[in-house]
Formats: structure tokens, C-alpha cells, sequence
């Protein structure tokens, strides 16, 4: 366990304490039949939070608007069902001593008209276009955009009354929120477009109002990415001190931890400012806003996760090399995708030093709930 100590060092957010440094990544699995979370989907959490993982983050669970999800197997988090079967799986992740969090999450424009469980809903948009130009909706108006806030809002306090430890917003890989942060996308002339930091403040004013609604002592989590599901090169960003701006938007807003989305975690975000060996996403968010950050991105694995996905195979990374950038304080938290996907004790054979029991990921995980 020698070299990998430092991942099973306890962390606490705003009071909250995780038993590990490592959190299981959110990974949409479509295993709840209606958006109802099941007894298998309890007990697929519960297995890893009894195995060292620190946070248990959840497959993206969608709020209330008809168009946030094009899967009706995707589970949801504002309907009776399945907030009673969320409730479920938080009990069975506490009775293992586990921390949970949900991601909230709506798929915008990214989820195909006439899909999910409201076929006839539109799908939402910050101005109703594709990322090549197309349009396909009238722009949101005012009203509609505040809304979709308060549907985040709502689903945020409802995690916390379900009992869940925290929340996550998804707000990262070309997703709604993510589609205001991103100028392809978001082409409004009012408060919620134009600069990158007024296309933060659609996010912004989720965090504010879900802030009221759980007070200030509920960790709020926001994902982010430059990449895109449908373009892997779009960047939100150029610089550090556009980063800066734009992440400031967020921490004034009550937003407590940032969780940063890589293709690659190794990769530097601003090579040019500080080398090829320079800080990842989550270095320079950390960086710059003082606040605890996650990184994720194909953690032991040498190739994007997409790619592994498809089953295309991937080569092992020294897991060494992100547990030594943790140490160094770059970032607080890591992220395991599919490694947890694989196999359900992944964290506890690293942390017993049983790394000859870890199997390579096969796609054929994606078929079970093991």
C-alpha cells in the first residue's frame, strides 16, 4: 500500500468527510427502468462505497423538464418513484459507511428530439441551434431559461432531502449547462450570453438558488470540461485569466468544488504558460480559486476513455503518476471511471497492494450491474 497511501488519506468538504481520496465517476449505465433507480442500481453503489471509494458520484440523474433526457431508462430525480428508490440507494451506500452524491443533469440539445420519456417535449437549448449552426427551436426566452434554474435548484434541494451527503451539477462534455458556458452554443444578446463570464451566470444563478434552498453548510459540486462529446478540441477557455474569470463566477455564486473533465488527466491545460509537465485542468482551477478540486480522465489508462468505450482496448498508465501530482497538492480528489466499472473492489485490491487482481476494462461491463 506504500506507494498508494496518500489516496486513502480521509478529505472533508465543508464538513463533510470522505473516507478516501478517490470518487467514483459518474457513468450513465440506463438501468432504471421509468427513471426509477433499482434495487440492483442500490446495490452497484453500495458494493464500491464498501470497498474504499471515497465519494460515490452518480450516473447523471435528470430534473424536472421534459426534454432533459432522450433515455427512459435514465433515472430522474424530481418524480415520487424515484426519489423514494434514490432514497433507497443512499441507504444502502450509508450502511457501508459510504458517501454518496448525485449529478443532476439535463442533456440539452445534445439529447435527440422525440427521445426519452417525453417524446413530445423540445429539447432545451440556450439559443436553439447545433454546434455546426443549425436551428432547430425558437431561443429560450427569459422565462424559460428561469425555469431551467429552478428545476436545477429544485433537484438539488431534493437530493439533500433524500439524504444524499452532496451534489453535483453536471455542467461539463456539451450538456445544458455546459451549452451556456460555450460560445458555439450559446449565441443569446442577454444577461446569459456574450463574455464567458456572463455565460456562466446560467450556472451561477443554479448554485445561488439551490444555495438558498440548502443552506450554506450543503457541498455544491460543478463538473466542467473544455472538450465536447461532439468535439473534442472546443475550448471555453484560452488562458489562465480566462479561466480565472470564469471560474470566479462560480465560487461567488456558493459553488465549493470543482470537478475537472480531461480526455487525459496528464495532459497540461496551458502548456505554454507552464511546459509540457505543467498543471492539468484541475491544477489550475485549484490554482486559481484557492478551492478543492477532482480531476478525471482516463485514470490508468493511456488512451481517451470514448476509445475504451467502444472496446477498442487501452494501455495501462503508471497509476503512480496521479496519486504523485495528488501528492503534490495539484488537485484534492480523483475521479475512477471505468476501472470501478470493471470491478467493484478496484480501490480496495490498489489500497491492499493486490495490483496482480486488477483486470484490464472490458466494454462487456457496460451490459451488467456487477
Amino acid at each position: 500500500m506504500s506507494d498508494f497511501a496518500s489516496l486513502f488519506q480521509p478529505f472533508t468538504l465543508k464538513g463533510v468527510t470522505f473516507s478516501s481520496r478517490i470518487a467514483m465517476a459518474p457513468m450513465t449505465r440506463s438501468f432504471s427502468p421509468g427513471g426509477v433507480p433499482t434495487e440492483d442500481v442500490a446495490g452497484y453503489y453500495q458494493r464500491r462505497a464498501a470497498a474504499d471509494v471515497g465519494l460515490i458520484i452518480t450516473e447523471g440523474t435528470t430534473i424536472r423538464r421534459g426534454g432533459a433526457s432522450g433515455d427512459p431508462a435514465i433515472p430522474n430525480i424530481h418524480e415520487p418513484e424515484a426519489i423514494e428508490g434514490w432514497k433507497n440507494v443512499v441507504e444502502k451506500v450509508h450502511e457501508v459507511d459510504g458517501k454518496i452524491a448525485p449529478q443532476v443533469w439535463h442533456q440539452g440539445i445534445a439529447r435527440r428530439a422525440g427521445t426519452g420519456p417525453h417524446p413530445e417535449a423540445p429539447s432545451d437549448s440556450p439559443s436553439g441551434i447545433t454546434h455546426k449552426g443549425k436551428a432547430l427551436y425558437d431561443p429560450p426566452t427569459i422565462a424559460d431559461v428561469e425555469d431551467m434554474i429552478s428545476a436545477f435548484a429544485e433537484s438539488i434541494e431534493t437530493s439533500k432531502n433524500a439524504g444524499f451527503d452532496c451534489v453535483e451539477i453536471h455542467g461539463a462534455h456539451g450538456y445544458l449547462v455546459d451549452q451556456f458556458f460555450w460560445e458555439v452554443l450559446n449565441v443569446r444578446a442577454d444577461k446569459y450570453g456574450g463574455s464567458i463570464t456572463s455565460r456562466a451566470e446560467f450556472a451561477a444563478e443554479i448554485v445561488s438558488e439551490a444555495r438558498k434552498r440548502v443552506g450554506p453548510d450543503y457541498p455544491i459540486i460543478l463538473r466542467m470540461s473544455q472538450w465536447k462529446l461532439f468535439d473534442y478540441d472546443a475550448r471555453l477557455v484560452t488562458t489562465p485569466k480566462d479561466l480565472e474569470n470564469f471560474l470566479n463566477v462560480l465560487v461567488d455564486a456558493g459553488v465549493d468544488c470543482i470537478h475537472c473533465s480531461q480526455r487525459r488527466y496528464w495532459e497540461p491545460e496551458f502548456p505554454e504558460v507552464d511546459g509540457e509537465n505543467g498543471l492539468n485542468l484541475a491544477g489550475w482551477a485549484k490554482k486559481l480559486t484557492g478551492l478543492p478540486t477532482i480531476t478525471v480522465g482516463s485514470v490508468g489508462l493511456s488512451t481517451e476513455f470514448t476509445a475504451a468505450f467502444r472496446g477498442d482496448g487501452a494501455k495501462t498508465r503508471p497509476l503512480i503518476d496521479v496519486v504523485e501530482r495528488l501528492e503534490k497538492g495539484e488537485f484534492d480528489m480523483i475521479a475512477v471511471g471505468r476501472a470501478l466499472l470493471q470491478d467493484p473492489e478496484w480501490a480496495k485490491k490498489v489500497k491492499e497492494g493486490r495490483l496482480d487482481e486488477l483486470d484490464d476494462y472490458s466494454a462487456d461491463s457496460l451490459k451488467t450491474l456487477s
